[in-house]
């Protein structure tokens, strides 16, 4: 099993907007039969929002990464979710049993 971090640093001032379109997000990942999760921070780096999935192997991941590109929906969001974003990295790690 392998779970994708991706971690979003926003502008200032726009998590509470961020937020809200992440929701929509993710509510897409789901009907597209991929489990996700959002973290925001507590400590350390502000403005700090990430979008954490798993998936059973890295094919896996890139089916459903294909299925979720395909989509009318995400790509509508994700696009008014970019304008929110100062920049992002993903992270792709093992799951350690």
């Amino acid at each position: 099993m392998i779970v994708v971090r991706n971690t979003f640093r926003l502008k200032f001032g726009k998590a509470k907007e961020a937020k809200v379109l992440l929701k929509d997000l993710m509510e897409i990942n789901k009907k597209l039969s991929v489990n996700s999760r959002a973290l925001t921070d507590l400590t350390g780096v502000s403005y700090t929002l990430v979008l954490e999935t798993t998936h059973e192997s890295l094919s896996d991941f890139e089916n459903k990464l294909k299925n979720v590109f395909a989509s009318k929906d995400y790509q509508e969001n994700y696009q008014k979710f970019i304008p929110l974003v100062d920049s992002a990295y993903r992270e792709i790690l093992t799951v350690v049993e």
